[in-house]
Order: C-alpha cells, then sequence, then structure tokens
C-alpha cells in the first residue's frame, strides 16, 4: 500500500479532473510538431524507422518509374501533431499511455503535403484498470487539413492517465527477459527477406480476386531494441525529447515533466522507452516500445498487401500491453468484407509477441482497384 513515505509520484486529485473535464470540447495547443511539410526525407526517414522499406516511400525515383507521385506510409501523420501522438493536457505528473489511434483519410498523403492539426478533447472517460487501481482514458478528435483547408484526415488518438505508484505496487506485469540464440536471429533475419519478396508493390490487386478470409501476409517487428526506440525517433520526433537549453526550457514550463535520473538530472517521462529502471518505477517490466510505433506496423501490414494502386482509406488500432525490449512482434490481417460495387476491403488486424501474447489489433478499409473491362 502506498503511504506517504513510499510515494514517488504525484496522485490524481478531484479538482485536476474537473479542470481538464472543462477543457472538453476546446482547441488543444500542442506542442510544436517534428514534421510540418511531407518532403522526400521526412517521408523516408519515418519509413525506415518503422522498418518499412517500401520503395513508393522511400525512392522518389521508383514513384516516378511508376508514373506516381512518392507517397507516404499513412502513419506518418502521427509525426505532424504532438496531440495526435500522445500529447496531452492536465493531470501534471500522471503518466500518461497511449492506447490507439483512428485515421479516416479523403486521400492518400503524398510528398510535399503541408498539413496541419487542430486538436480538440472530445471525451475523458474514468476506466476501471488492473494496471493501476485509478485511470482516465483521454480521447482527442485532430482534423489534418491542408493550406488550402481541403480536410485530408479525420484522426482520434487514445491515451490513458495512471497513477505512477499505483500501477508499479499493482504488479500487473510479471518480469521479462527475453534472450535469442544465434540460430534464432538467423531465422528471424530470414523472415525479413521473405516480407520483401512478398510485398504487393506495383502489381495491381484487384478487388474482384479478393477473398473473405483471406489472410494477410505477416509483417515482423524485433526483437525490440533500444536501437529500434531511436530509430523511429528519427523520422517521428517524440513527445519530449529535447537536449540542453530546449530541455531546461521545457521542464520550466512543465515541471512535472522533470523525472530526476541517477545523477540529479530531469529527464522526460518518455525515458520509460529506453530505460529499464524507471519503466519499472512506473510499473511495466522493461523499457517498451512507443504505441504511435505500433500503430505504424499495423499499417504496414495493410500497405504491404494492397499494393501501389490501394488506398488505405480507414484504420484504427488499439495497443494492448507493453512490447518490453527484446520482444519480437508478429503483425497480420484477415479479410472480413469485400463490396466489388464500391471496390471496398475490411481487414481485421492483429499483433502477437513470441508468446502468442496479444500486443495489438485494429481493423482497416482499404479501396482497390476493379478490374479492367476486357
Amino acid at each position: 500500500m502506498t503511504t506517504e513515505a513510499t510515494r514517488e509520484f504525484p496522485q490524481i486529485n478531484a479538482q485536476q479532473v474537473q479542470d481538464l473535464r472543462d477543457m472538453i470540447g476546446k482547441p488543444v495547443r500542442s506542442d510544436r510538431p517534428h514534421v510540418t511539410e511531407l518532403t522526400s526525407d521526412a517521408i523516408r526517414h519515418y519509413a525506415f524507422g518503422i522498418g518499412d522499406r517500401n520503395p513508393l516511400w522511400t525512392d522518389p525515383d521508383y514513384a516516378a518509374a511508376h508514373g506516381r507521385t512518392q507517397l507516404a506510409p499513412p502513419s506518418a501523420l502521427l509525426a505532424m501533431d504532438k496531440v495526435f501522438s500522445g500529447y496531452v493536457s492536465g493531470l501534471p505528473g500522471i503518466h500518461a499511455m497511449y492506447a490507439g489511434a483512428t485515421f479516416d483519410f479523403t486521400r492518400p498523403l503524398r510528398v510535399g503535403d503541408r498539413l496541419t492539426g487542430e486538436a480538440t478533447l472530445a471525451e475523458l472517460i474514468e476506466r476501471p484498470s488492473r494496471f493501476a487501481g485509478r485511470s482516465w482514458q483521454q480521447i482527442y478528435r485532430v482534423p489534418f487539413r491542408d493550406p488550402d483547408g481541403e480536410l485530408v484526415c479525420t484522426g482520434h488518438s487514445y491515451c490513458f492517465r495512471t497513477e505512477r505508484d499505483s500501477a508499479r505496487e499493482a504488479k500487473k506485469y510479471e518480469e521479462i527477459r527475453v534472450e535469442w540464440s544465434p540460430e534464432q536471429i538467423a531465422d528471424i533475419a530470414q523472415r525479413y527477406r521473405d516480407e520483401e519478396a512478398r510485398r504487393r508493390g506495383a502489381t495491381p490487386r484487384y478487388v474482384e480476386d479478393v477473398t473473405v478470409d483471406e489472410h494477410l501476409p505477416a509483417v515482423t517487428k524485433g526483437p525490440y531494441t533500444a536501437t529500434t526506440a531511436i530509430a523511429y525517433l528519427l523520422g517521428w520526433g517524440g513527445l519530449y525529447v529535447r537536449a540542453h537549453g530546449d530541455a531546461f526550457d521545457l521542464f520550466d514550463r512543465h515541471p512535472a515533466l522533470g523525472i530526476p535520473n541517477e545523477w540529479g538530472v530531469p529527464e522526460p517521462p518518455e525515458r520509460v522507452h529506453w530505460d529499464p529502471d524507471l519503466a519499472r518505477r512506473v510499473g511495466v517490466p522493461g523499457a517498451y516500445d512507443y504505441g504511435p510505433e505500433r500503430v505504424s506496423w499495423m499499417g504496414h501490414v495493410v500497405t504491404d498487401w494492397m499494393g501501389d494502386d490501394g488506398f488505405l482509406q480507414y484504420l484504427d488500432v488499439q495497443v494492448r500491453r507493453h512490447n518490453v525490449l527484446g520482444e519480437l512482434v508478429t503483425c497480420d490481417g484477415r479479410v472480413t468484407a469485400v463490396d466489388t460495387s464500391t471496390g471496398t476491403v475490411e481487414v481485421s488486424l492483429y499483433a502477437v509477441n513470441q508468446d502468442g501474447h496479444e500486443s495489438a489489433r485494429g481493423t482497416a478499409r482499404v479501396v482497390l482497384p476493379r478490374r479492367p473491362a476486357a
């Protein structure tokens, strides 16, 4: 049981909850975006950060050779607005855990797009939690528009706020340690080579050829390391990753963000993604991946399957558990409905770790080309 002597972090109080509830429906000020324009480099960095080597994203010459404009992975939108990526307001010092996102697109993302998010707090819901006794779910609505005001995507992001001390004492997660043999690493490397060969690419996938219960080829992610997290940060930008005077300016404005490390230097709570000790202090068995990263992995499954001519119109992903350092995640999906009159296909998505535990789940809607008339 937490006492004043054992408490490390702030607790939620009723006034803070009411203050946050008063923000519902009002514009939310976001932190500066990591990407303001989807340049060719920005797209490439994001794609490689999620392990998606699709040349439609990474190689402008490939796109041009196929009569196309370079496109961006749909989840690259996460780099263009911090609220959409989990930057939450209210409840200072209360840990935030990203729980998922939805994307509802009017068109694909393409090179040169300059998009701005307009975030509002849509809902605040108290939820029972096995991870920590008290939990609130914050749901944000974030429409993205181009400079002409045209709507390109309506996003929603979901985040849970939990008391760090309560989460640590609940001990929902047992200690996890995963080790891989050289033979297993060789097998994983082969899986990656096989995935490259299965990508649909420039060969159209016609809606008439798709059947219900058809399985989407799996994509492999991991084994996860701190280097994996850094690679994602290069494309996505993170929430509070700052250095030197820029970091101290952030902590001056938001004192609850600064958690002293072993040298007494304040660092952001984002450090849980590479620091196993801080992760354990907030109730997780080890440093773990980013929620937006997991959302992006599920989008990768769909875009590899649908091919260059497909359009990922809708994506909804729920993050289900922590994916700690050393773990391997396999993401795949299954067709649940096909409408040849509109060219739309509904897909169920799921991801599991090396032990078969659910890592994420989701749904997608894809628009595929129809076979040309003979």
